[in-house]
């Protein structure tokens, strides 16, 4: 009668060990940022209120699973006390399939590939401005990029930054900046 236990409780822990062997040996997957390849900022679009610039950032798994991206947000640092003449709001989307509500929809790294970000940052001129006028007196914009990353191993929060430069802006749009 102690036999069939004591077998029974070495088999459980048996396939226990192999269980846990197999997933350390199983690769994850490791989604790194290369913020030193994003591309310039351009322009998307400019109209008297508003404009759209964007930037493209690769993500690349160096790991052997895939990688999953949800929630990315990209959230402009441009408080009121800093410069009240723009409106700055942020979004980010897969390069090549825009959306027009602001969700970012969960996507997948493939092992040993890459997949570009879009950053979109929307400009909108307020107090009255057009929009030549309000970025002509334009700051320096952090855009904050805040995205989880899923895997085998527990999801992560993960942040960087981006400094969209008034220079930029103003080069971008055709402005002038003017010193106050």
């Amino acid at each position: 009668m102690l036999i069939p236990a004591v077998a029974a409780i070495f088999l459980v822990a048996f396939a226990f060990l192999i269980f846990r062997l197999f997933f350390s040996l199983e690769k994850n997957s490791k989604v790194i940022v290369r913020t030193e390849k994003r591309t310039p900022f351009a322009l998307e679009s400019m109209t008297d209120t508003d404009a759209v610039l964007y930037c493209s950032v690769p993500f690349e798994n160096l790991g052997g699973q895939y990688g999953t991206l949800v929630d990315c947000v990209v959230r402009p640092q441009l408080p009121f006390e800093q410069y009240d003449g723009i409106d700055a709001r942020g979004k980010a989307e897969v390069e090549g399939k825009p959306r027009e509500d602001d969700y970012f929809e969960a996507t997948l790294v493939d092992s040993h590939n890459s997949l570009n970000i879009l950053i979109k940052v929307r400009l909108t001129a307020r107090k009255g401005m057009d929009i030549k006028t309000a970025l002509s007196r334009m700051v320096d914009l952090p855009l904050d990029f805040i995205y989880t990353e899923l895997s085998r191993n527990p999801w992560q929060l993960k942040k960087f930054r981006v400094v969209l430069t008034a220079e930029e802006i103003a080069s971008l749009t055709g402005v002038t900046l003017v010193d106050e």
